[in-house]
């Protein structure tokens, strides 16, 4: 996520934190930088010249001119007007006091609406809410099915009714949801290849006919400045209440995440950071900024961890790990809630710094899964006593995970100094110990 922009800016910030004194012209010429990096992300050119002229104004203070560390204090200065741009704060969907509440889904077609309307259902309904879904895109060639498919994964009954118009669908859906104590109602609409009074007329009988409580509009975050474009054309005709960014798991230059809220000025409430019904998130302003500047997201990576890995886990890894007995069933145990967390690239940009990592050097999404198959390979008493792996079980590892010897004697090799430092280290628990496996890149 915003990877590329990520990296950029880290290269104009290197050179501030070198300025062994910040005076006027070396702060015009690092912001013109930064401007540049901005404009190359997509980011709206209005948007990025009252971001610079915010950041000139304060970094200009005298404070910041004879500080000991300007140059620290100006990328201060540019975390806090980011997060300025971004909504400063959290922004919650509405919900009704008399049930249901009505939650509007509206956006171009291949924006990612429908998995999206999916995503929020899982997400509300584990937040405690009761929700239905309700297929309201009657113009898409297999729309309703792959609604109902995502319905069925997630177990959250769609409400349809194929023949009718979308109008109808939507309608007839608040009143099946009082019937079925269904406490909120999540209307998916139909979508077109670009912005038509057609799909415009459609959806605004749509919030009439049902008046919903939130409307969110989706929109692909890969589509750049146009992404900013149809949002306030949307805006304009439906007043929606909040933004949805998807596909920020991709080569996404993070344009349309700096620029949308200032253009129509609507929070940004949830981004799609990939396939799974799972991978979606509030969107926290503060901790976006922060991934961008590179000072990580430790929040989010805690509270990735907590949904995954239990309590009661965690005390016995713990436990085996002061008792330096861990083994690599544990280990296997341990790399499966990983990679529940999501994709080890994700996992791995939430940490600090990662943005000074050489271009060239990516994490291998594939690593577990190879490591899961050596370890799967192995028998259970090789699992538990790795000393007693010969050559010829190496051999016959690597063979049945469809790896090379050299990849299992890596594996072998980097758990035996785990566990000599778990046995140096007992005392400090997993942190230490996990420090011993390299991350794996390619």
């Amino acid at each position: 996520m915003f990877e590329s922009l990520s990296q950029k800016l880290e290269t104009v910030f290197k050179k501030l934190r070198g300025e062994g004194r910040i005076t006027e012209a070396n702060v015009a010429e690092n912001l013109r930088e930064v401007r540049r990096v901005l404009l190359d992300a997509d980011v709206n050119y209005k948007v990025a010249k009252q971001f610079i002229e915010d950041v000139q104004k304060r970094a200009l203070g005298q404070d910041v001119l004879n500080s000991i560390t300007p140059g620290q204090l100006i990328i201060k200065i540019i975390f806090d007007e980011m997060v300025k741009l971004l909504g400063e704060s959290k922004a919650e969907i509405r919900s009704s006091q008399t049930p249901p509440t009505v939650v509007l889904i509206a956006g171009l077609q291949g924006s990612g609406k429908t998995t999206f309307a999916a995503k929020l259902a899982g997400y509300l309904r584990s937040k405690g809410s009761n929700p239905l879904l309700v297929a309201a895109d009657v113009h898409r060639p297999a729309a309703i099915d792959q609604l109902i498919s995502l319905g069925k994964q997630l177990d959250i009954p769609v409400f349809t009714d194929r023949g009718q118009s979308a109008v109808k669908i939507a309608g007839d859906s608040i009143d099946f949801a009082r019937k079925n104590i269904r406490d909120t109602v999540i209307i998916d609409t139909a979508g077109r290849l670009h912005i038509n009074e057609e799909m415009m007329q459609e959806v605004a009988s749509i919030k009439e006919t049902t008046k919903p409580h939130e409307i969110l509009f989706v929109v692909d975050a890969m589509t750049g400045q146009d992404a900013v474009n149809t949002a306030k054309a949307f805006h304009d005709r439906l007043n929606f209440d909040g933004v949805v960014l998807t596909k920020l798991d991709g080569d996404s230059r993070g344009g349309a995440a700096l620029s949308i809220r200032s253009v129509v000025q609507r929070p940004i409430k949830f981004i799609g950071t990939g396939e799974k019904l799972d991978a979606l998130e509030p969107f926290y302003p503060e901790r976006i900024a922060s991934r961008i500047l590179g000072m990580g997201d430790i929040v989010t990576l805690v509270e990735k961890a907590q949904q995954q890995f239990s309590q009661e886990t965690a005390v016995k890894l713990e436990e085996k790990l002061r008792k330096s007995q861990l083994t690599l069933e544990d280990f296997l145990e341990q790399l499966r809630e990983i990679k529940k967390m999501g994709p080890l690239s994700q996992v791995i940009g939430m940490l600090p710094g990662m943005n000074r990592m050489p271009a060239d050097v990516q994490v291998d999404d594939n690593a577990l899964v190879r490591i899961e198959a050596v370890i799967q390979s192995m028998t259970p008493d090789e699992r538990n006593r790795p000393s007693m792996i010969n050559g010829s079980r190496r051999r016959r590892i690597a063979l049945g995970s469809g790896t090379t010897v050299q990849e299992v004697n890596r594996l072998l090799k980097q758990f035996e100094e785990m566990q000599r430092m778990m046995k140096r280290f007992s005392k400090g628990g997993m942190k230490r110990a996990m420090q011993g496996m390299r991350l794996p890149t390619r």
